[in-house]
């Protein structure tokens, strides 16, 4: 029999019950046979028509290209009608003998090690589910869960996934042992899929919380859960005679993992005492050391999880395969949310705003990044009904951070300014103006903590966008600091670098450009670790980061002299015939973390430059060489490159000659001149990051997270030690091979050539990936000198 005369004989009886007769006309028959005979109709209240000679004669009217539709035939009913019978996009299509529904009996007896197995897969999937994948792929793949699930239970006894049990029948043990777990699994579910969605976050990127028109237990209490889970231990208790040890043990401590993730969840809404949070994350950690090593003990049961139940959840995405990651990624991923649940605790620990931001950063940094819900965890602790770590206000953080960077002990931070009542009194228009700063500020600040609390992409988005925003806080600023000006008093003080003119301090507009140069850094050191840059790019953002961490550099002590004007005017102490007076604790901080800031900024500024010069010397040599671009110029790449900073004001976008000129550094006649200032570069960095990482978490400004901060410093040392390394290979063999001099490189004739070509004969250099080097936001080349010949 002809294949094809039975697939067209089957689609003509299956379009026959439609009322449809042969609904492929003979010509498509003509190559092989006469078309089949009309199907028998069996019942008598079918009556069929055929329309082809109609439908042919109509089609003769159309022109080629010419499209017939119903208004009616929606855009989504006529993909619909492309995804029938197509096994990847029709849920419904059925293999030959495949049965709609799943065949797996849930009532029938488990063993106690197909328990442990079946609880392993399920931590797998929900893992997954944690990693980014929907719960129709991971969890809800499972036949208990769906029993459990559908119809959805209204009480704690309707949460079964055998319904049909009487009250008074006994429950075989294993059964009650599974379900007290998936009661815990699927409650946990509930109140990680809550918070994820009450905070800020994308579900295109991050997590799904589509439950998929299935309930999570909402209506269930999460004290009667762990009643059942309490039952359930019990019952482990009661029948361990008949169960080995290792089994007893192995779902017990299951069944503990669960009761103490649900605790966890439950008093991390508290944001109370840390020491009191961190105790239900310490218990899973100690727990999931036993559960990994019991996993031996399970028995798979695979026929208890299918694809199936996606044809009957709510959602128009085609059947898709379950995801489960392995054992061993289970365990990691696991062993990391718990460690980060712990650490996140510690950001309830509040010493100063510094100290906050810190602790964000080097939070967000760590590889691999936190998970969604720890990261949803952690906005909640800052954010929660607008007050920060459930005791601050965004008042208190805000002047915390005023008075550490541009205004220790200042009248202008002065909580007595509030108690003025007088409309005439210069108090009460300081705090008028305050108020209004703070009022514009304060959300462009928190979006600075918001924005690091996404993925690392999104981050260097948000951060594009709060550019220009944080630009119009600085204009609104320097019209509040004139105003400001008239109830201070202040005059005008001389400032070294300006050639002798007079200046005011300008105390909130300089906090704004603080932060202004310092998201504009962040933007660019995070282009270096998202792969944004091409490697013959390198230079020149290396380039421009210099510049910007030069300028903050410049900026700071400009606020450390204005600071020092303020609070120790020059020739205070020699007027006096007494001791000078000892320092507030205010001004004290301030000037630790001016100096920390400062330190921070040039050795950024310098590994920057020692970076530029390296790639720089790279190009003259032909070590690195551009790829083709016919459709794209140097300009162009350079204004898109350039795009976020455009806007800006101030500091002002060097024009692209300027950018060009400062990378390609003609004045700098030879590669060996552009390697020497690499390595003296190179070298400062050293020496400042020594001396920061013998700083204290008090003067790092890293209460909570010193740790993290001082692994940054070390890594951080070893990409400055990677560059000096590199520049030592490279110098050694230009000073035997020679480089021809020139600015623009050798070329292939001349000395100059020669000598180009003599490098490349023994150099190689290749530009790791970001996760292969010691720090993400440097990327130091690997320099290999080939064996002479």
């Amino acid at each position: 029999m002809n294949p094809l005369h039975d697939a067209e004989a089957t689609l003509s009886r299956e379009l026959m019950d439609f009322g449809i007769s042969n609904p492929n006309p003979g010509p498509h028959f003509d190559a092989f046979e006469e078309p089949p005979p009309p199907p028998m109709i069996t019942s008598e209240g079918v009556v069929t028509t055929d329309i082809t000679q109609k439908f042919l004669s109509a089609t003769t009217a159309l022109k080629p290209g010419e499209l017939v539709k119903d208004d009616f035939f929606t855009l989504f009913e006529s993909v619909g009608a492309l995804e029938i019978m197509d096994p990847k996009m029709d849920s419904g299509c059925l293999a030959p003998g495949e049965s709609l529904d799943d065949d797996y009996d849930v009532t029938r007896p488990l063993l106690p090690a197909e328990v442990v197995g079946i609880i392993d897969q399920l931590l797998s999937l929900e893992m997954a589910w944690h990693l980014g994948y929907p719960l129709s792929q991971t969890l809800f793949t499972s036949v208990y869960v769906e029993k459990m699930l559908h119809p959805a239970p209204k009480t704690l006894e309707g949460a079964d996934f055998i319904r049909d049990r009487t009250a008074d029948s006994p429950r075989d043990p294993m059964h009650a042992v599974l379900r007290a777990y998936c009661l815990g699994l699927l409650k946990s579910c509930y109140y990680v899929n809550e918070r994820i969605k009450f905070e800020h976050s994308y579900e295109e990127e991050d997590f799904v919380t589509n439950p998929y028109n299935r309930s999570l237990l909402e209506t269930i209490d999460r004290y009667e859960i762990r009643d059942e889970i309490m039952v359930a231990r019990k019952i482990i208790h009661d029948v361990s005679h008949t169960l080995t040890d290792e089994l007893a043990h192995a779902l017990g401590f299951r069944l503990e993992l669960r009761s103490a993730f649900l605790r966890a969840i439950e008093l991390s809404e508290l944001r109370s005492d840390p020491e009191s949070l961190s105790l239900p994350w310490s218990q899973m950690q100690g727990v999931w050391e036993v559960v990994n090593k019991t996993r031996h003990l399970g028995k798979p049961v695979p026929e208890a999880f299918s694809t199936k139940i996606q044809r009957r959840l709510a959602s128009t995405m085609p059947p898709r395969p379950i995801v489960q990651p392995s054992a061993e990624e289970t365990h990691e991923h696991f062993k990391k949310l718990i460690a980060d649940g712990i650490n996140v605790l510690n950001v309830l620990h509040y010493s100063d705003s510094q100290s906050l931001l810190n602790f964000v950063l080097t939070f967000q940094a760590q590889k691999p990044q936190p998970l969604v819900y720890i990261r949803a965890i952690l906005q909640n602790f800052l954010f929660h009904d607008m007050i920060i770590l459930g005791h601050l206000s965004i008042r208190q953080v805000l002047d915390d951070d005023l008075s550490i960077v541009v205004l220790p002990s200042s009248l202008l931070l002065d909580r007595d300014n509030d108690s003025v009542e007088a409309p005439h009194h210069p108090r009460y228009a300081i705090a008028h103006q305050m108020e209004l700063f703070r009022q514009r500020a304060a959300q462009s600040y928190l979006d600075i903590f918001r924005a690091f609390c996404q993925n690392r992409c999104r981050v260097r988005r948000t951060l594009f966008h709060s550019l220009q925003d944080w630009e119009m806080v600085q204009v609104d600023a320097e019209e509040i600091d004139q105003l400001l000006q008239l109830q201070t008093e202040e005059k005008p003080v001389t400032y070294p670098p300006l050639g002798g003119v007079p200046s005011h301090s300008l105390p909130l507009s300089s906090w704004a450009y603080h932060y202004k140069l310092r998201l504009m850094e962040w933007t660019v050191q995070l282009g270096f670790e998202l792969e944004i840059y091409q490697p013959d790019e390198l230079a020149g953002m290396y380039w421009y980061l210099s510049h910007l961490s030069h300028t903050r550099v410049l900026h700071l002590e400009r606020i450390n002299f204005f600071t020092a004007q303020r609070l120790e005017p020059p020739g205070a102490a020699s007027s006096s015939k007494t001791r000078p007076p000892a320092p507030s604790p205010q001004l004290t901080r301030s000037k630790s973390y001016l100096h920390l800031a400062t330190r921070e900024a040039a050795a950024t500024s310098d590994l920057a430059d020692a970076l530029s010069q390296l790639y720089t010397a790279l190009r003259r040599l032909d070590l690195i060489t551009p790829p083709p671009r016919p459709y794209s110029t140097d300009a162009l790449r350079y204004e898109v490159r350039m795009k976020p900073f455009a806007p800006i004001g101030l500091p002002t976008l060097p024009s692209f000659e300027e950018f060009a000129r400062a990378v390609d550094r003609p004045d700098v006649p030879t590669a060996l001149q552009l390697l020497e200032g690499a390595g003296r570069a190179a070298g400062r960095v050293r020496a400042a990051l020594e001396g920061l990482a013998r700083l204290g978490a008090d003067e790092a400004f890293a209460v909570g997270c010193f740790e993290r901060w001082r692994g940054g410093v070390r890594e951080w040392n070893r990409a400055a030690i990677a560059v000096g390394l590199a520049v030592a290979v490279v110098r050694r063999v230009v000073e035997e091979v020679g480089d021809g001099g020139g600015a623009s490189g050798g070329g292939e004739g001349g000395e100059g050539g020669k000598g180009v070509k003599g490098v490349k004969e023994r150099l190689s250099v290749l530009v790791p990936k970001p996760e292969e080097g010691y720090h993400e936001w440097w990327i130091v080349p690997k320099v290999v000198e080939r064996e002479k010949v």
